[in-house]
């Protein structure tokens, strides 16, 4: 068939990502990421009668032949068992033709995080930038709101896309509504050392607005880019990898969802289980949360070390 030309399997796939994007409440990336799969498994097949378990297969071989991550085909197994349950629940399809299609297993390991003391450096770096007055004799609100977005992301776990999308009216006492995937709200606390720069920040978000009235979306936005729109995920991903020592040269620096990922692992090394980190990051399966179990392991081993007479550490 020629590219772009409308098919049956086309059209279902079209359906199917309308459904994911305004019944199922999914984002945007993830609509886009599903549509590859999808268009990729179907490239030459116009029919639904062809989307059979052993095309799916044939497509899971030739993806992994051709290079694919297993995260990316394990990715594709979900596109394509979801697409077979949309098109049997609306009777396009008898029954989900990749019911029994299975994911290759796939190692999850955890990205480079920091500990305790490389965090607590990270963030009094930001402090004192913070701090240093710029040529009005104020101190700089961008150095500001940047030890802001710090403080918070390490403090709460949340995602870069929850901090981008938080409102001022979303703060509340040591703690912060956060619209999070899939259309779902969860409230995350922080301690006073983000409680203390969201105020600082407050104080000099007003001299990042806009002089233009009609902004409105730059009105609500908790924090804002250096030309008064809401902030973009890419500037705070540049301000993380920034602080987190990635122009040094010698440092790699971090993503954001590095910050994620120490402050969930610092609230595990502080004794809280994997049902409270669970409820903090905002997982909605206990499996995506189960890539800590490592952490926990590691406290159990040291305790054990230290407590148990036979563990060999007083020999």
């Amino acid at each position: 068939m020629s590219t772009g030309s409308v098919t049956e399997v086309t059209q279902a796939v079209d359906g199917y990502l309308e459904y994911l994007e305004l019944v199922k409440g999914r984002s945007t990336n993830t609509v886009k990421a599903y549509g590859a799969d999808l268009r990729t498994a179907f490239e030459d097949v116009p029919t639904l009668d062809r989307f059979t378990l052993d095309h799916c297969r044939d497509v899971l071989d030739w993806a992994l032949q051709a290079g694919e991550s297993r995260a990316s085909v394990a990715r594709m197994v979900s596109s394509l068992r979801g697409f077979g349950s949309w098109l049997s629940h609306t009777g396009a399809l008898p029954a989900n033709p990749a019911a029994g299609l299975q994911a290759p297993r796939t190692h999850r390991p955890l990205p480079r995080v920091l500990d305790n003391e490389e965090a607590a450096s990270v963030l009094e770096t930001a402090r004192t930038l913070a701090g240093v007055p710029d040529d009005t004799g104020r101190p700089d609100p961008v150095a500001v709101r940047d030890w802001a977005m710090l403080e918070l992301l390490y403090a709460s776990g949340i995602r870069v896309s929850e901090l981008t999308g938080a409102d001022v009216g979303d703060l509340g006492d040591h703690q912060l509504r956060v619209h999070g995937k899939g259309g779902k709200t969860r409230v995350v606390p922080f301690g006073h050392r983000a409680d203390e720069a969201l105020g600082a920040w407050c104080g000099e978000r007003p001299r990042l607005l806009p002089d233009r009235s009609g902004a409105e979306a730059a009105q609500s936005a908790l924090f804002l880019g250096t030309r008064g729109g809401r902030i973009d995920p890419r500037q705070v991903r540049r301000v993380v990898h920034r602080a987190t020592g990635g122009e040094d040269g010698e440092a790699a620096g971090i993503a954001p969802h590095g910050l994620r990922h120490s402050a969930a692992t610092a609230v595990l090394e502080g004794g809280a289980d994997l049902r409270v980190v669970q409820e903090l990051l905002g997982h909605s399966s206990m499996a995506t949360t189960q890539i800590y179990t490592h952490v926990g392991t590691e406290r159990l081993r040291a305790a054990y070390r230290q407590a148990h007479p036979r563990s060999g550490s007083q020999d």
